[in-house]
């Protein structure tokens, strides 16, 4: 049974890594993403690359062409900008984009595995997942244009899919660092790290979690 939990956890592990989150921008956004939803697909080739569509599933056109993998699209809240992981560079990398598509644009620049942006409720900050000094995951932090990348854990097990709570004070992730992936949560400047659901099963979504009050 437990080697059954394990390939389960693996699969779902390997299903959020490649396919990305969705996500929604609020009504009331102003740029070009208002009412969409961002996405990543194969249905044009092998790699994974960005789409977008309109809330009711029409619309549906593609924003990244390249030869490598564009994956876990993330809107900024006013809706003007994507952040997304890249490995058009030969590793994942963090990438942002105009809604449109246009002026994408590397933030991160090295040759570690980064991945899982999410942009702070005020669109001033990103938070992302990264292997830069270790080989497991880590929670960082940076500005919108990539200035003042900061480390947030620092343990054993990985830390994965950060998300800010509505009023950026908060940020909730997942963790393998009690042996199982726990949903965990700490405050912005990764201080305060709390396991919210501590047992023995693994707590983990295909998409992260996320944080609603």
């Amino acid at each position: 049974m437990k080697k059954l939990l394990f390939v389960l956890l693996v699969i779902t592990l390997v299903v959020s890594l490649f396919v990305g989150c969705i996500f929604v921008t609020a009504d009331g956004g102003e740029g070009e993403g208002e009412g969409k939803i961002v996405f990543a697909s194969d249905r044009d080739e092998e790699d994974f690359q960005i789409y977008v569509m309109n809330a009711d599933g029409s619309n549906q056109t593609r924003l990244t062409n390249n030869s490598a993998w564009d994956v876990e699209p993330c809107f900024s809240p006013d809706g003007t900008k994507i952040a997304f992981a890249s490995a058009r560079d030969g590793n994942f990398l963090i990438y942002v984009m105009n809604a449109d598509g246009s002026n994408q644009t590397r933030l991160t620049n090295n040759s570690a595995w980064e991945r899982s942006p999410c942009f702070s409720p005020d669109g001033t900050k990103i938070a992302f997942a990264s292997d830069r000094d270790g080989e497991d995951a880590e929670i960082y932090i940076m500005n919108a244009d990539g200035s003042n990348q900061t480390r947030l854990t620092n343990n054993p097990g990985w830390d994965r899919a950060p998300c800010f709570s509505p009023d950026g004070t908060k940020i909730a992730f997942v963790s393998l660092r009690d042996g199982d992936a726990e949903t965990y949560v700490m405050n912005a400047d990764g201080s305060n790290q709390t396991n919210l659901t501590n047992n023995p099963g693994s707590d983990i979504g295909s998409s992260g979690v996320h944080l609603f009050y």
